[in-house]
């Protein structure tokens, strides 16, 4: 299982001309189908008139089951949504989209020289995209004294765990994100500060 990966943190452009025809190809962080789609309206309002859209994005981590998909918008089938997707996917940036804009300069490039075109404006960005690393969290709950919490949260920042929420009555619970790199060490971490009595519940 992976703990961590790499998501866009900017957007970027870049246009080439290829037989006539010009390609602008965008990419941008992306985090929903949702946000997707509203990217590519703005997209289209920016260049109005295109010949096409085709589009690609990863939703997700760039691997498993993340929420992904393609478009080639009018372009025959397989020659530009999927090599765009195949791109993302071998760069492995996670939430990130994808359009290249196309307007029709008169020369027919041949599935070939679709899939060369609509995958070349992102081979020449993603190498230099600015990523930054998205950890992998796993949702818990901590019991403990009003007198442990500054030891407890100063591990707990030790640990890059983050504090969702407190709840204060006779004992205080907090609600935690803690990273999958040390859901395995640190009720282990815990149990010399507390007699072994606190400890996360990942149950929940």
């Amino acid at each position: 299982m992976i703990e961590s990966y790499p998501i866009a943190a900017e957007e970027q452009e870049y246009e080439e001309e290829i037989k006539h025809s010009r390609f602008i190809s965008l990419v941008f962080p992306c985090h929903s189908p949702e946000e997707f789609k509203q990217q590519l309206q703005q997209i289209k309002q920016r260049y109005p008139g295109a010949s096409h859209y085709c589009q690609a994005f990863i939703c997700g981590a760039p691997m498993g089951q993340s929420a992904m998909g393609s478009s080639d918008d009018g372009e025959p089938g397989g020659s530009a949504g999927r090599p765009m997707l195949a791109v993302l996917l071998g760069a492995g940036i996670g939430e990130i989209g994808a359009v290249v804009v196309r307007y029709y300069g008169g020369t027919k490039l041949g599935v070939g020289g679709l899939v060369r075109a609509y995958s070349s404006g992102l081979k020449q960005m993603l190498p230099r995209l600015a990523t930054k690393t998205k950890m992998l969290r796993e949702k818990g709950s901590l019991v403990c004294r009003y007198d442990q919490l500054a030891d407890v949260e100063h591990l707990l920042q030790r640990l890059d765990v983050l504090i969702e929420g407190r709840e204060f009555s006779e004992l205080i619970r907090l609600t935690l994100a803690v990273p999958l790199s040390v859901t395995g060490s640190i009720n282990k971490e815990l149990a010399p500060m507390s007699q072994g009595q606190l400890k996360i519940d990942f149950s929940q």
